[in-house]
């Protein structure tokens, strides 16, 4: 049986910018474009969600009832949360360098992200086989982090996996392997029409996308 899980990104920032490390509430213009996605979400049996405010927001903007999962909770920043990665590298930039590149670091007194990567790819690896299409609404961590496992890269790598604030990534599972797929799920543009004429949002899904099929571990 095949496991598909499409996992969005929740985000709080707007377009990816200055973010928080910890949780936080969604902008209502995020909101709004969140709901303008709702019509371009791909098929799904269950929708799970990170126990944050943040990725139940999302979920809700989406009008998606997602349950939440302990799982797919947010990396630990310990004495960062609440804070920019601006102000930590204005009073401790020693530590936010060391943390950026030791996955096994973890100057804020939280989780290292060696700690997230295990914690994730055994999530994953506990999912029933036949779960089938899953959407996940999930924190930024935690897609890198179960990218890490599908894709079979070093750890060292999760700081490098760029994912844009509406973001789609799909991780399958069959025969033991992951493939993964990268979308963006986008905000429906409106079709011109004449004058008088009441305009139609239309839905759609960027037709690029990159297709990466690596082996994992089963």
């Amino acid at each position: 049986m095949t496991v598909r899980l499409t996992m969005l990104c929740a985000t709080t920032a707007e377009d990816g910018l200055g973010r928080l490390f910890g949780d936080g509430a969604v902008s209502e213009r995020r909101r709004r474009e969140l709901a303008a996605m709702t019509a371009t979400l791909p098929p799904y049996a269950v929708a799970l969600r990170g126990p944050s405010a943040r990725c139940a927001q999302t979920a809700e903007a989406l009008a998606v009832a997602a349950v939440p999962e302990p799982g797919l909770r947010d990396l630990d920043h310990g004495t960062w949360n609440g804070r920019t990665p601006e102000d930590i590298a204005a009073v401790d930039p020693h530590g936010l360098s060391v943390w950026l590149t030791d996955p096994d670091a973890a100057p804020h007194g939280g989780e290292t992200v060696r700690e997230l990567c295990r914690r994730t790819a055994a999530w994953l690896e506990a999912l029933p086989a036949g779960t089938g299409r899953v959407l996940v609404i999930t924190e930024v961590s935690v897609i890198r982090a179960a990218l890490v496992h599908a894709l079979s890269v070093p750890v060292r790598s999760f700081p490098h996996l760029r994912i844009p604030p509406g973001s789609a990534v799909t991780l399958t599972l069959s025969e033991g392997r992951w493939s993964t797929r990268f979308d963006r799920i986008a905000v429906p543009r409106r079709r011109k029409a004449p004058d008088g004429v009441p305009t139609v949002a239309v839905p759609t899904t960027p037709t690029t996308r990159h297709r990466m099929c690596l082996t994992g571990r089963p």
